[in-house]
């Protein structure tokens, strides 16, 4: 890691290091996916890539690490980025604090891709939840797994097939570390998210709400249940890679701490 990657944790959580906190929120998340049948996983030293081409408007499809010799950057750069184009991908390219070379947020944004900023960050799981009038939130099974996908297509704006079948894979065992769930406002499906189950600790992602649902509490409510569920399970730490101007708010009001913050780029949909 980096010296940076340290100086913007403002607290330390009880029970964990720093380099357990970098570790748990930055490095660990590299292994929470499940592979599709047409997932190309690549990986290398000081690399880390994953391709599937069903999933064409985003999800297993990023660069996760990237350490590159200063020669040699731009031109895996550019066959990176063409081969995402051929195959025609939405993708992402996360800058954590140990990529290298230092200049390569730079080097990706003068190839034109769009760049926003993840804030890692990290809280305990034990914590009193807060009842919501007119909203639920329910573990993810067979009998709604088809909600789920439902909702979560429509909110990140995806093809709905692929999705039924990656959603399908990660409710087939709880052997499999991924655990949904599906939020309901007066009985209506409204907003999904899901966590990982990574050692000791649980990554929370992919949480969204409809837009017609926004501003009632129902992510507030994602994140509670998910908590509630990994401290039920022995887990007492979890970790997020959040979106600086949506959910990393909400989760610094629960407690969480900024472990550090780095770039993520995406290209064009």
């Amino acid at each position: 890691m980096r010296e940076g990657a340290r100086d913007s944790m403002p607290i330390m959580l009880a029970g964990w290091s720093t380099e357990e906190l970098l570790h748990a929120a930055v490095i660990a998340p590299r292994g929470a996916y499940v592979a599709l049948p047409d997932t190309r996983v690549i990986t290398r030293p000081g690399w880390f890539q994953l391709i599937t081409p069903s999933l064409r408007q985003g999800g297993l499809n990023e660069v996760g690490l990237s350490v590159l010799a200063p020669d040699v950057a731009d031109a895996v750069i550019d066959a990176t980025i063409a081969e995402y184009a051929r195959l025609g991908l939405f993708f992402r390219w996360r800058v954590s604090p140990d990529s290298a070379p230092e200049d390569l947020a730079e080097r990706l944004a003068a190839r034109g891709l769009d760049r926003g900023e993840s804030v890692a960050m990290a809280g305990l799981t034990e914590r009193a939840s807060t009842p919501r009038a007119g909203i639920t939130v329910d573990r993810v099974g067979a009998e709604t797994v088809d909600d789920f996908n439902r909702v979560m297509a429509e909110g990140w704006e995806m093809d709905p097939a692929p999705l039924a079948v990656l959603n399908q894979k990660l409710i087939a065992g709880p052997e499999r570390g991924h655990f949904l769930f599906l939020a309901r406002h007066r009985g209506e499906p409204a907003g999904t998210a899901t966590y990982a189950s990574l050692g000791r600790s649980a990554h929370l992602m992919g949480a969204v709400v409809l837009s017609q649902y926004r501003g009632l509490g129902l992510y507030r409510a994602l994140t509670e249940a998910r908590l509630s569920h990994a401290a039920a399970r022995g887990l007492s730490l979890a970790t997020s890679q959040a979106r600086d101007e949506t959910s990393a708010p909400i989760l610094a009001h629960l407690g969480f701490v900024t472990v550090c913050r780095f770039p993520v780029f995406t290209s064009a949909r």
